[in-house]
């Protein structure tokens, strides 16, 4: 792939300092380097000739360069596997004077590590179409990074993709510098979050540790534990990116389709038609367009239970409404949004793998007041939604591989996709 990168004869000379042969590029699981769309040697004529051929990288201040060659040295984590080798040889051809040929390595290098990070992430649905990765060409990569107003800042930031990214990353790093080696999980899950959302707001919800963070300017300003979906194929929480438009305060719930048929009719035959008035419940027909109120006495609750006779079931906004007291939708196929919950003592459990896809909050009210920018919703009467003043990205993903205070640790795969991704991966 080194080679696709600076194709043609011109570039013979860049491909003559070769690295030691016993130099390792670093950890590679299997088919996570990408194959990048290649700047063409012309590519790189074009550029220089356009700048009189003043380097980018190596001109009055270096700091850009130095920045870039401690990103290529470490960027086989983040499967661009050639860039260790191109951090040798762009050294090389430094201490040779040979300037103008370590600049074009650099911008080649750099080239093929952002179209490595601007790939999609493996098992991630964009359901939200304008939240996926934006591919740049190579010549879009170049111009844009030449404009930038500090190139040293601007390979920092790109670089760092986002602060989940970079924490687990550079507590790998720093196992390899002493030594170590890296389990494939690290690599896993630094695919799993490789997003690089272009809005400053976002939410990012870790399934894997059950734990959501609330990102503002590219810094964690808040996170709290949270219940997701249970190991069961049709009850995971799944990864997918989608958008937050608005709040819901005192929210109906609208039970599923399934728990109508196994929680609430089956309770209704043993507990009476009490249990529906107890907990706040309302039948309505199957139609969703049509919310009548139907009686309870009149439906024949063995009928439901076995699945023969369809309604809806919605519960009353309320202390006891198991949707707390505000939820947050997003659009996606699997019915998948976040909630408020009366039941609080789940948070103390170390194993919250306990829906049946939806995220319940630890402190619901602590993220509806940070996405509302501080504002105050009305929080007396019927259900309401509040749109929030700027639409809020969120990621749901899953990290088996966790950094703390610098180290790397690792939790069990509960939903068993570990294996599958990697061989997914040596398939890509």
């Amino acid at each position: 792939m080194f080679k696709h990168l600076l194709a043609g004869a011109a570039c013979v000379a860049l491909l003559g300092v070769a690295a030691p042969a016993s130099a390792a590029s670093g950890p590679e699981m299997p088919g996570m380097a990408l194959q990048s769309s290649p700047i063409s040697v012309q590519g790189l004529d074009s550029f220089y000739a356009r700048r009189g051929n003043a380097p980018l990288w190596l001109g009055s201040n270096t700091a850009a360069a130095s920045a870039l060659i401690s990103v290529l040295e470490r960027s086989s984590l983040d499967g661009f596997a050639e860039g260790p080798t191109i951090a040798r040889q762009v050294q090389a051809l430094i201490a040779r004077g040979d300037t103008a040929a370590a600049d074009r390595l650099l911008s080649a290098g750099w080239v093929g590590y952002v179209e490595t990070l601007q790939r999609p992430p493996l098992g991630v649905t964009y359901v939200d179409k304008w939240l996926a990765p934006q591919r740049q060409t190579a010549a879009q990569i170049i111009a844009q990074t030449a404009s930038a107003p500090s190139l040293a800042q601007h390979v920092q930031s790109i670089a760092r993709v986002n602060p989940l990214y970079a924490r687990i990353r550079d507590a790998a790093w720093s196992q390899m510098q002493a030594g170590g080696s890296v389990d494939p999980r690290v690599l896993i899950s630094l695919d799993r979050v490789r997003e690089m959302p272009s809005q400053h707001k976002y939410v990012m919800v870790d399934a894997a540790a059950a734990r959501l963070y609330m990102i503002q300017d590219g810094q964690i300003v808040d996170s709290m534990r949270v219940a997701v979906g249970k190991p069961g194929e049709e009850t995971q929480t799944p990864m997918l990116a989608s958008t937050i438009y608005y709040a819901t305060v005192n929210p109906y719930w609208h039970v599923t389709d399934e728990l109508v048929q196994s929680l609430i009719a089956k309770n209704v035959l043993q507990q009476g038609l009490g249990y529906l008035t107890s907990h706040g419940y309302q039948v309505m027909p199957a139609d969703e367009n049509d919310d009548t109120l139907l009686n309870p006495a009149k439906i024949d609750w063995h009928a439901v239970a076995a699945g023969d006779l369809k309604v809806r079931v919605r519960q009353l906004p309320g202390p006891a409404n198991s949707m707390g007291k505000v939820k947050f939708g997003f659009r996606n196929d699997d019915g998948i949004y976040l909630h408020d919950t009366p039941n609080k003592d789940l948070f103390g459990q170390d194993d919250r793998t306990v829906s049946h896809g939806c995220i319940r909050l630890e402190d619901a009210q602590r993220l509806e007041h940070w996405a509302l920018d501080g504002a105050q919703p009305m929080t007396a009467g019927a259900e309401n939604n509040v749109l929030l003043p700027t639409p809020l990205p969120i990621y749901i993903t899953y990290l088996t591989a966790q950094a703390h205070d610098g180290q790397l640790t690792f939790i069990d795969d509960v939903y068993g996709r570990d294996a599958s991704a990697m061989q997914v991966a040596s398939l890509r």
